[in-house]
């Protein structure tokens, strides 16, 4: 299985072979006209017919839209496209492929697909999801854990809250980071939120707090890390400004509100089936993709994590590739943190460099996507000037800006990191909570996937 540069399509003589296959199949089959071709099918296994009509992965025509419809079904953890259409250089947009290639908008894979239900719930059409449509007020956690028992809705009751692997499905990396709008005046319908809102259209910004950049959707997944400023935090989801990120469960002393947005269906979704190739990579037969079991082993650019991977042959491949934001942050794991395992939060299949961090503690590092985290900016032309990363140690900031550096969002947050410049002039951290900025961060390549 493989995700299709998006200038690549079938050869002509791909389609010749098919078809001829195919004639001589039918005959065989049934010795009829073509027209009882959707009464036939193979099964490789035993040569008895079935019902079952599905194409295979490799069947599918990669400048195609019909995805949803065949592809994302073979797999229990299909990875939805980040849908990100824009290339960027350094600061704003580019033309694709002129430069900094590898990104994401130069790839394809299975895009979004929703139905809504016209019941107050959401379809996903390619991960069998089904969400609640109206999340309602801002609750705290336990409220929000309650209220999956109690939830009838849609003649359902069988609603749970979503792992943070569910909610990141949604993720929709057309938006825009609002966070310049918490220092100047900003118009709330011109910026873009990290959800399509054609489907969810109660989105709102500011919805559980004083800031536009409140926006925050909890999940079920408590992090099991320490090195915190809290008792507890728990993972959740930032459609404002983008992010992953821990929070603490509670704020100056009262609970800590959240929306919460309900799931059903699916219970396989973010379940990961790893596979140890025993040639130095590692394939996910959840999400069809295989990785790379070792990283690149040192910090760099964005540009460069993205050369490094496009350059590489390894294992007789040379179609490796920068993984976008959906499809690194699925092989997080998130019962794993260097304070409670001891290890970085990915499974022990993978090896990962370890770094003395910002405490000069052992810990280990942020790795690059080829994903921009784009910025509503007042300057139209200086949008795209950070990219996304996972953290798989931990996500470090300079909380109270004394030097001390806590684990304020947690291994396995998703942030962002300037493309270039000098770490230096981030001594003290970036944003309210002092965040670490690196920019130079490590790459572990993929290849495959629809």
């Amino acid at each position: 299985m493989k995700k299709s540069k998006i200038k690549f399509f079938p050869s002509e003589s791909q389609f010749d072979v098919g078809a001829w296959f195919s004639l001589i199949f039918i005959a065989i089959c049934f010795a009829l006209l073509i027209a009882g071709l959707n009464g036939c099918s193979n099964d490789s296994s035993n040569g008895d017919s079935s019902d079952d009509d599905t194409d295979t992965v490799s069947d599918l025509d990669p400048d195609s839209n019909s995805y949803a419809d065949s592809g994302a079904d073979l797999l229990s953890y299909p990875i939805i496209e980040t849908m990100q259409s824009d290339c960027y250089g350094s600061i704003s947009t580019i033309t694709c492929g002129s430069s900094f290639t590898g990104q994401d908008a130069e790839y394809k894979s299975i895009p979004a697909s929703y139905t809504d239900n016209g019941d107050g719930t959401i379809t996903d059409n390619n991960t069998g999801l089904m969400w609640q449509q109206n999340p309602g007020s801002a609750m705290s956690l336990d409220d929000a854990i309650a209220g999956a028992d109690s939830l009838n809705l849609a003649g359902y009751d069988d609603w749970r809250l979503p792992t943070i692997k569910e909610l990141y499905s949604l993720m929709d990396f057309r938006g825009e980071d609002v966070s310049i709008c918490m220092t100047g005046d900003c118009d709330e319908s011109l910026p873009i939120p990290f959800i399509d809102t054609d489907y969810f259209s109660y989105f709102e910004y500011g919805s559980d707090g004083p800031r536009i950049i409140d926006s925050q959707y909890v999940s079920s997944n408590i992090y099991v890390g320490d090195n915190t400023i809290d008792d507890q935090m728990v993972f959740g989801l930032n459609l404002a400004d983008g992010r992953i990120k821990g929070y603490g469960t509670t704020m100056m002393g009262q609970p800590k509100l959240f929306m919460c947005m309900y799931v059903r269906g699916n219970p396989s979704y973010g379940v990961n089936n790893f596979l140890d190739n025993n040639d130095g990579t590692i394939t996910d037969n959840a999400t069809g993709l295989t990785w790379m079991q070792n990283d690149n082993g040192e910090g760099v650019l964005w540009e460069d994590a993205m050369k490094y991977c496009e350059e590489l042959t390894f294992a007789d491949k040379s179609d490796w590739r920068l993984p976008d934001a959906k499809e690194l942050q699925s092989i997080v794991d998130y019962s794993r943190a260097p304070g409670a395992t001891d290890s970085p939060a990915i499974d022990p299949v993978f090896n990962s460099t370890e770094i003395i961090d910002e405490n000069g503690n052992r810990n280990w590092g942020y790795y690059f996507t080829s994903t921009t985290h784009a910025s509503y900016n007042f300057d139209a032309e200086s949008t795209g000037g950070w990219a996304v990363y996972v953290a798989f140690g931990e996500s470090l900031g300079n909380i109270n800006g004394d030097g001390i550096w806590y684990d304020v969002h947690g291994a396995g947050s998703q942030r962002s990191d300037p493309k270039g410049g000098d770490p230096a002039e981030y001594e003290d951290g970036h944003g309210p909570q002092g965040d670490s900025v690196r920019i130079y961060n490590f790459a572990r390549c993929v290849r495959g996937g629809i």
